[in-house]
């Protein structure tokens, strides 16, 4: 028994099982992640025991910038020089995919839950990545769908350009033409834009019922801000936010929110499990209402662990088959499998933002509409563009 234990531990490189998170620590997602993605991925290691296989786990962070060259450019040097044995986060679609094939070609384990375009698990999917969160093809289907068949069946979509935005328009577009409605056109602004108003005046002119909110982080807030402004809603004219984080909410308040449909993987104040875990994470960071990217990057972390040790190994194959046999249990995830394409199919809820009267404590922002399956959420494996899915 000794000797097979000893066999096991000395499966894990330089003695250390090292974790990073690549993040955004100083851009338009930071408020969303950052500190807080590197705080959930702590929290993970910490709730597990500190060790896996009797060694120790450590985690590091560095600021991509949200630029693909930087994050390649830091994940190859972890991986290269730095002993790093997966990544976590990678908020920003475009430096996903450019973080994913630096993983892919070093055989390294990618746990992806700060990017959202489903080419990470199509035609760029990887053995050794996992897709956690949430995609753009799921929170497209519950909210462009939802919002057609409610009648807002003309839509004019403002659409970050990069990988994120673009995947987003093209999953909603599909879902209103699908709904019966129709697409009447959109526009491009580039990422970090402070100045909306050109690209709100085409969409009003465009006079279709809904304008399509294909962005996230700072751009979203910047653009309901300054829609409210224009009295763009006041004017007959309804915005979709296809992507939204409870932060968001917050952030805009409730009475600029109210009545938002949205679709989401997580929500802190779902059940008692929920609650005690978020309390717990909310007193370690200050008060941040933890989102899905937060959830998932705990979830993400947590279960790789699991896997390591399953495995007996951090040889990256070795783990990410680990972790797609193994079933996704944490405080809500439950038996989840992650798929051959990457995908963790978990479940996604229709929520509607409640009005100011209705909340009655802080975070206490959303009303269930519906539960989906992960089966009804993500795109189906039929038709595939991901190499793996045979």
């Amino acid at each position: 028994m000794l000797m097979a234990c000893g066999a096991a531990r000395a499966q894990v490189s330089d003695d250390a099982v090292k974790i990073g998170v690549l993040t955004d620590h100083s851009g338009g997602f930071a408020y969303l992640v950052g500190k807080y993605s590197v705080e959930a991925t702590q929290m993970a290691v910490d709730d597990f025991g500190g060790k896996v296989l009797g060694k120790p786990i450590s985690v590091i962070t560095a600021d991509h910038q949200n630029k693909a060259d930087i994050a390649s450019a830091i994940s190859r040097r972890w991986f290269e020089t730095e002993g790093v044995d997966t990544i976590t986060d990678v908020a920003g679609s475009a430096v996903a995919l450019a973080t994913q094939e630096i993983a892919r070609s070093r055989s390294k384990v990618l746990l992806i839950s700060g990017a959202a375009t489903t080419e990470l698990t199509g035609k760029a999917c990887s053995a050794t990545t996992s897709q956690w969160s949430y995609d753009t093809y799921a929170f497209a289907k519950g909210t462009a769908s939802q919002v057609t068949k409610q009648g807002g069946d003309s839509w004019y979509f403002l659409t970050s350009d990069y990988a994120f935005g673009h995947s987003l328009q093209r999953d909603a577009s599909h879902f209103v033409t699908e709904s019966g409605g129709k697409v009447l056109g959109s526009v491009r602004f580039p990422f970090g834009s402070p100045d909306f108003s050109s690209f709100l005046l085409q969409a009003q002119a465009s006079k279709a019922k809904v304008i399509g909110l294909a962005m996230s982080g700072a751009d979203l807030l910047s653009a309901i801000k300054q829609a409210r402004e224009f009295g763009i809603v006041q004017s007959g004219q309804s915005l979709a936010s296809l992507v939204v984080y409870i932060n968001d909410i917050e952030g805009v308040g409730l009475n600029v929110a109210q009545g938002l449909t949205l679709t989401t993987s997580f929500y802190w104040d779902a059940n008692d499990e929920t609650r005690a875990w978020a309390k717990r994470f909310m007193e370690r960071s200050g008060g941040f209402i933890p989102n899905l990217i937060t959830a998932g990057t705990y979830a993400s972390v947590l279960h790789y662990l699991k896997a390591v040790e399953a495995a007996g190994t951090d040889e990256g194959k070795a783990v990410a088959a680990k972790m797609k046999e193994l079933p996704v249990n944490d405080f809500y995830n439950k038996n989840v499998q992650i798929r051959q394409d990457g995908r963790v199919m978990h479940k996604t809820f229709l929520m509607k933002v409640k009005s100011p009267a209705d909340s009655k404590y802080r975070g206490d922002f959303y009303q269930q509409l519906a539960e989906m399956s992960g089966e009804q959420s993500f795109k189906p494996l039929a038709g595939s563009e991901c190499p793996l899915v045979k």
